[in-house]
């Protein structure tokens, strides 16, 4: 993306959504891009939500990516799979068209949502957006599944990757490989905010006991830099 493409510079202010599948991250998200945060105009990358729609759609409706991109895309899909850093370019890629799809400007603030999911892709993307926060899902095991089997979220109706072996597999992969971004950007100085979780949490729930953790105890950062308007 050139600068004459945008009205921001690199990296931008982010905020990243963490949790196992099945929590609602969605859904949050959604709310957050309609609401904001941090008294900022928010735009929720669902970067699942970004795979699945540029597999769905025809090829003329996806000039920039190559069959072979296409091809691995529909495979992490299917299999549970994430993104290693060899594989960064295609995320920058799809992160860069949503940016600017978005009219992303200097003052907003980005909601990451599906990446990173390990500590290389933490660090790969610290040329994109600068992590000032996560919001922790934490819900157990035996609800994340009535939550994937009630649909509270709403967001699972035309989801194919959650039958149980691939949900067994996913909930692997995030304690191995996504749950020690909390450690990790602890370490960098980001905010934490921990939100449980249960079985009939809904979007605006979360996003109510969100609102009171994060007007008691704001990031720092972003209070130290306020943004260019």
């Amino acid at each position: 993306m050139s600068s004459s493409d945008a009205s921001f510079s690199f990296p931008v202010d982010a905020v990243l959504l963490v949790g196992p599948t099945g929590v609602g991250k969605s859904p949050l998200g959604d709310h957050l891009a309609t609401h904001g945060l941090f008294g900022r105009k928010a735009h929720h990358l669902d970067f699942g939500s970004e795979l699945r729609s540029l597999v769905s759609l025809s090829d003329s409706l996806r000039p920039n990516y190559s069959s072979e991109e296409l091809t691995f895309i529909h495979d992490v899909l299917h299999g549970g799979l994430l993104l290693e850093n060899e594989h960064f370019p295609l995320a920058r890629k799809i992160i860069d068209h949503f940016l600017l799809r978005q009219k992303f400007r200097s003052s907003h603030l980005l909601i990451l949502n599906g990446i990173p999911r390990h500590v290389g892709q933490a660090q790969d993307i610290t040329t994109i957006a600068r992590v000032h926060a996560l919001i922790h899902l934490v819900c157990s095991v035996n609800d994340v599944y009535t939550r994937l089997e009630t649909n509270v979220g709403g967001d699972r109706s035309k989801r194919t990757d959650d039958n149980r072996d691939l949900v067994v597999k996913k909930l692997l992969i995030f304690e191995e490989r996504t749950a020690p971004l909390l450690s990790h950007y602890r370490t960098q100085g980001a905010k934490i905010y921990d939100l449980p979780v249960t079985s009939t949490s809904s979007a605006s729930q979360k996003y109510a006991l969100l609102s009171s953790l994060t007007a008691a105890d704001p990031p720092v950062t972003l209070i130290a830099e306020p943004p260019q308007r």
